[in-house]
């Protein structure tokens, strides 16, 4: 498990063009409220939306991948512009092949965010595999690299951040918020 950043952990994020998010625990702070009348609700940061938005905008693309099925994921990627959904997600890894195999990629151009056991496939798969702060110590021991902040709460952000920094897109992506 790493907290930092190395030349040999920048070594895995250079080439990435993907990144593959969890969606309950990553995106979310895991938690689910359900009323009484049976609607799902689910909190998402708006700055780890800003981040993804970031990405997409240097031609790195975004796919969901999630064990559950929920309305609102639909309505939060469709926001956030995100194509590509994969909800009721049994087998992850198996659809992480699929992805690749679709667009003939290797592991090395994705990066995946998860937060606990059922990631741990996912995780050995990529490139560079990412458990957020509040992840199960399983996914955290099998994780390249731990953010600083919890699923929910900024992790996404944090990684998009890297991801861009990294690979030497950052200034490029935000400097029309300083110029005016």
């Amino acid at each position: 498990m790493n907290t930092s950043i190395d030349q040999s952990m920048a070594e895995k994020i250079k080439p990435v063009s993907f990144l593959i998010l969890d969606v309950d625990g990553v995106l979310t702070d895991g938690m689910i409220i359900i009323d009484d009348l049976g609607n799902e609700t689910k909190q998402f940061h708006v700055r780890d939306g800003h981040g993804l938005k970031l990405l997409m905008r240097v031609g790195i693309e975004v796919i969901l991948i999630t064990g559950r099925t929920s309305k609102v994921v639909e309505h939060r990627a469709r926001e956030l512009g995100i194509q590509e959904v994969h909800q009721g997600a049994k087998n992850k890894i198996e659809i992480l092949r699929k992805i690749m195999t679709k667009r003939s990629i290797t592991a090395e151009h994705i990066a995946y965010i998860g937060d606990d056991i059922v990631d741990i496939p996912v995780f050995r798969e990529v490139g560079f595999a990412v458990a957020v702060a509040d992840a199960s110590e399983d996914a955290k021991e099998a994780a390249d690299f731990i953010t600083g902040n919890g699923g929910g709460r900024g992790a996404v952000r944090e990684i998009c951040e890297l991801i861009l920094k990294v690979q030497n897109k950052w200034d490029t992506v935000v400097s029309p918020y300083y110029s005016a």
